[in-house]
């Protein structure tokens, strides 16, 4: 075991190694960090902010006395993607690959998934790291691991929010756009200086060193800058590869296992034949460790191995190129600053040029209003109801009556020029007045869809890198998942649909996924609560994301889709109706759906035989019953030949039925015609002789198969 002077040795070795990866992550960024603030205060901007105004100016307006408008249309934009990224969030879709994985396994790891998601408020996380992704170039979220409570050894994953992206460095040597090859990162975090003595008391005294090189990045009076310290580890290992001999259950599997990772049954598997000639291959490998560190000051006050094999850090990120390398991100507000500007500048200048024109003045001979200037002093500010003047003068002549001026007006290159930049914004950013519910040249609805779909057509690279993270998400989950639910315990899932069902998980299971029973004697439910018994350490799998509409919206685009059919289609609702009220959903439609399936066909839902298979079977019976009758009045010895061909029709009828699900009408016809001819054709007495013995009674016609 470690002394304390190696362990501080160690730290002291963490420490170092830290600040110089923080260093050249402050390099590699410290450009695109600056204008990712720039940017989001730009695209934030208001009235009351000024942020889309440069401080110069706005000193240079002010002493002119000239106002500085802020119209933030900038922010209209960013708006509808980010508003679409909600509607039409990606979702993670597991897939089956191999050793023992399954379907209906892969839809429980996605029921998990979704049950992570859902305790941990993820939307909120998604949403936040979009809203930066859009307006500044970049967000993170991250992934945490948890006890469930102060009484439990039991774990929980939890996706956790980044309210400050630019408190989050990950390695700058990244090749992959999601970032999960990346092997060192930073989470920076101000917490309470009272309630980090609470937690770390011994570590106290060094809340306010400095790190990193960088003078008040750390410590303070009331606040203590923590860092989180991701970095992967090489370590040695050994696989090993062997049979489990015969003589075992499971006699000559192979087992292909680190030697770090065997557990009890593998290890004495293994020193049963280790020493066997060719029994066990071997290599040296080397693997990835990923340790967790928490900092503070210069010191090290915590640190755990981290249980999966990524930086739990998920990026999504705008547009991100090196140019002369050089790193250089941006979202969606870069492009539309210049015009953004102008169109403030042109709406300043426009209200300026207005309101400093004096008021509309009147123009009227001295003489007009003579002993009444003091009714003509307050025209523009008072409401008179008459304004008098002298209509003649002293020598009777006529005088002119005062007259207004024309009003101020709005000079037109003025109006001209923020027509001309709100259409460079919708230039620079690729979204027109469609995308904003407004009428243009695009009049047939097939024109405006277009126009529409171009719009998110130039945006939809936010929405892909928001699918990327989700993705990456779920890899992170699926690696992480079979290392926390390491023990036996029942969790609630969430289906796509928003259904709820009990799992329980046992990492000891033999399958991946096993059904229990689910019907049945009230005992057996009561003793299979749980839908199925999960193993999340059998079977690989891979991880894709979708990206569309969520299932409640698509359902209420099922319910408008269905009833719009109901209305143009009177037979709709005796076919369908039930599943129309399925996707509903107000209160009580689930109960009208059951109702409604009682009424509709048998057949049509699958549970019963097709119309024209009902229909022939009616006829044959129909027809054994007229057989029956006529053997009554059969009286002689020649009628049983007759008798005879009546039961092999009979039997060839059944037969044909028998023959499968694709009989038809046109199959039975022939036969029903040549035993009619025949009936027709046979008399005899109506009573039957004394002794005679009747016909075996003709079998009903079995059901063609899969019709049951």
């Amino acid at each position: 075991m470690a002394s304390k002077q190696d362990r501080q040795a160690e730290n002291e070795k963490i420490v170092t190694e830290a600040k110089e990866r923080f260093t050249r992550c402050e390099e590699w960024e410290s450009d695109s960090r600056r204008k990712f603030v720039e940017d989001l205060k730009f695209a934030n901007g208001d009235p009351d902010n000024g942020w889309q105004w440069d401080a110069a100016i706005i000193t240079n307006r002010v002493n002119d006395d000239k106002p500085c408008l802020t119209i933030n249309k900038t922010r209209q934009h960013n708006l509808i993607i980010t508003n679409d990224a909600k509607q039409n969030k990606p979702g993670v879709n597991i897939k089956p690959v191999g050793d023992g994985a399954s379907y209906d396994a892969a839809q429980v790891f996605e029921g998990v998934v979704r049950h992570i998601e859902y305790q941990s408020s993820a939307e909120q996380a998604y949403d936040t790291a979009s809203m930066f992704q859009v307006q500044g170039g970049i967000g993170y979220w991250r992934i945490v691991t948890d006890y469930v409570s102060d009484e439990s050894f039991d774990q929980e994953i939890y996706i956790r929010r980044v309210k400050n992206p630019l408190a989050v460095y990950l390695d700058p040597d990244i090749a992959e756009l999601d970032g999960s090859d990346a092997r060192f990162g930073f989470v920076f975090e101000d917490v309470d200086a009272e309630q980090f003595k609470k937690e770390y008391p011994d570590q106290s005294e060094y809340l306010a060193s400095t790190s990193f090189g960088i003078e008040g990045c750390w410590g303070g009076k009331d606040k203590v800058r923590i860092c989180e310290y991701y970095r992967m580890e090489d370590k040695k290992d050994r696989l090993l590869a062997f049979s489990i001999p015969e003589g075992y259950e499971q006699a000559g599997q192979q087992i292909i296992v680190r030697e770090s990772q065997m557990t009890d049954d593998q290890k004495a598997v293994y020193e049963l034949v280790k020493d066997v000639k060719d029994a066990v291959t071997s290599r040296d490998i080397v693997t990835d460790e990923i340790m967790w560190y928490k900092i503070a000051g210069d010191r090290v006050v915590d640190s755990r191995p981290w249980p999966g094999k990524y930086i739990p850090i998920v990026r999504i990120v705008g547009e991100e190129t090196v140019i002369e390398g050089k790193l250089d991100r941006k979202g969606h507000t870069r492009a539309m600053k210049d015009a953004q500007r102008m169109y403030n500048y042109w709406a300043s200048e426009a209200t300026a040029q207005v309101a400093l024109q004096t008021k509309t003045p009147y123009v009227a001979p001295a003489e007009a209003i003579e002993n009444y200037e003091s009714y003509w002093q307050q025209a523009n500010t008072s409401n008179a109801a008459v304004l008098p003047y002298n209509a003649l003068s002293d020598n009777g002549k006529e005088i002119p009556r005062p007259q207004r001026e024309q009003p101020p007006q709005m000079a037109s290159a003025y109006m001209q020029g923020m027509q001309i930049c709100e259409n460079q914004m919708m230039m620079s950013s690729g979204q027109y007045q469609s995308q904003f519910g407004q009428n243009e040249n695009a009049t047939s609805g097939r024109a405006i869809n277009e126009r529409q779909r171009q719009g998110d057509t130039a945006t939809y690279h936010f929405i892909d890198g928001l699918s990327v993270g989700i993705r990456f998400t779920g890899v992170i989950l699926v690696d992480l998942i079979p290392k926390i639910y390491d023990t036996e315990r029942v969790i609630r899932i969430l289906a796509k649909d928003g259904t709820e069902n009990d799992i329980q998980i046992d990492p000891k299971a033999t399958d991946a996924y096993q059904q229990t029973p689910q019907a049945g004697p009230k005992e057996a439910k009561e003793a299979n609560s749980v839908a199925a018994i999960f193993n999340p350490n059998v079977g690989r799998y891979e991880v894709e994301s979708d990206v569309g509409p969520g299932y409640a919206t698509r359902r209420q685009e099922a319910f408008n889709a269905m009833t719009q059919i109901a209305a143009q289609n009177d037979k709709f609702m005796e076919i369908a109706g039930d599943l129309m009220w399925r996707s509903a959903d107000f209160p009580l439609a689930d109960e009208l759906a059951e109702r409604w399936s009682r009424i509709i066909p048998k057949n049509i839902t699958g549970e019963g035989p097709p119309p024209e298979i009902q229909q022939m079977t009616q006829m044959i019976k129909h027809l054994q019953d007229t057989i029956v009758e006529l053997n009554k009045k059969l009286t002689d010895k020649d009628a049983d030949l007759n008798v005879k061909e009546y039961d092999a029709t009979t039997r060839r009828i059944s037969a044909i039925g028998n023959s499968g699900p694709t009989i038809t009408p046109e199959q039975i016809q022939p036969v029903l015609m040549q035993l009619l001819q025949q009936m027709l054709s046979s008399g005899g007495p109506e009573e039957p002789q004394a002794g005679f013995e009747q016909p075996p009674e003709p079998q009903p016609m079995m059901q063609p198969q899969g019709m049951m």
